[in-house]
């Protein structure tokens, strides 16, 4: 049993504590909080300088993806980071297993402790069965030809099946709204049963998927066109946010926002992933625009960021945002958890297992338990 004290403590489901403490069992299971250290056991009492916080939720990641790292040019725009990620298959199954170890090790070192992750293959399963961190996986589908909807849910589904039987959380999702006729959407909403708690979609990450949307031009429509897709896509949907309608789920997890705008935001979780949206297409959300109480933050994978660090991605938020610690550290762990259904994570309440991250003055993190 440990008594862990620091400047302050953010427990996240109540204010900031100064010069709090929390008791946590050996198997890391929050059993107290203390107002004043003069509660806590003398003797036992472990002060440290900075801040005490749950663990974090890295609420976006493509684990599998970590072998491309460096792959892709920065800011060269989304459609040459697609062509990056078409080349995935191009490397040894040693150096992709490799990679994903690498990754997950990274993660943990930085304070993570459940991610939600999009798998469009089974190679993280392995590393996911030991147990490390949890996982949220997400089956991604897309396919831009009406006739081979069936044939792709079906795909989905074995797939989604074998992370199940491994005691894992799995859910077939939609990649995005430009990627996912009409048909295939039913096909996805068709195949929710009361083990899917989330749906996750990647959500105007380019502004071309607005003008594709909304005028019904642009790069994304010549794209989409010359790999003949449905005009299905375009012509059923007059925005992103359309998609709502044709989905038929509890919860929805719209991931990257980047050119997303007010009038589009609906009762729905968001995830802003800040590096990779600069690393990508050099752009940032608007992030005065979201529910704080809805929104999470991911890294999305090593293809589009030099590193898994949900601490890292709070620094460029709190240069473009005027939320405080406490909304900041919100958002990278309490909303995570509530979205992705990690109801032992997200807080320093009663009986929950978060992990407790240790933030020093430095911006340093050291993963205390």
């Amino acid at each position: 049993m440990r008594f862990l004290s620091a400047d302050y403590i953010y427990p996240l489901h109540i204010t900031p504590i100064k010069e709090g403490v929390i008791q946590v069992s050996n198997m890391g299971e929050i059993l107290n909080i203390f107002t004043d250290r003069c509660e806590a056991p003398k003797g036992k009492l472990e002060i440290f300088e900075g801040i005490l916080c749950p663990g974090f939720v890295n609420a976006h990641c493509h684990l599998e993806l970590s072998h491309l790292k460096g792959k892709a040019e920065k800011g060269k725009g989304f459609l040459n980071f697609v062509e990056v990620i078409q080349k995935r298959n191009d490397f040894c199954k040693d150096d992709i297993l490799e990679a994903i170890d690498f990754a997950e090790k990274q993660m943990i070192k930085n304070g993570i402790v459940a991610v939600g992750d999009i798998c469009n293959t089974s190679d993280t399963i392995n590393q996911k069965q030991k147990g490390n961190l949890q996982y949220y996986n997400f089956i991604e589908v897309f396919g831009v030809d009406n006739s081979k909807s069936d044939e792709i849910i079906s795909e989905a589904k074995i797939l989604r099946d074998k992370f199940r039987k491994e005691g894992m959380k799995s859910t077939i999702s939609p990649h995005a709204p430009y990627s996912v006729p009409p048909k295939l959407m039913e096909e996805i909403s068709n195949s929710f049963d009361k083990k899917d708690e989330i749906i996750i979609i990647h959500n105007q990450e380019t502004e071309e998927e607005n003008q594709l949307f909304e005028k019904k031009s642009g790069f994304f429509l010549d794209w989409l066109k010359k790999i003949n897709s449905t005009s299905e896509i375009w012509e059923k949907r007059n925005s992103s946010s359309d998609i709502l309608k044709e989905i038929n789920s509890g919860k929805m997890l719209f991931v990257h926002n980047t050119f997303t705008k007010k009038k589009g935001i609906s009762d729905n979780y968001y995830c802003t992933c800040p590096k990779a949206n600069l690393y990508i297409e050099n752009s940032l959300p608007d992030y005065s625009i979201f529910n704080v109480e809805k929104l999470c933050v991911g890294t999305d994978s090593l293809a589009s960021n030099n590193s898994l660090s949900i601490l890292e991605e709070l620094k460029i938020i709190q240069e473009n945002s005027d939320f405080d610690l406490n909304t900041l550290l919100k958002i990278s762990s309490k909303n995570g958890a509530e979205a992705l259904g990690f109801s032992s994570l997200g807080t320093f309440e009663k009986g929950k297992i978060p992990g407790v991250n240790l933030i020093k003055k430095q911006t340093t993190i050291i993963k205390l338990l």
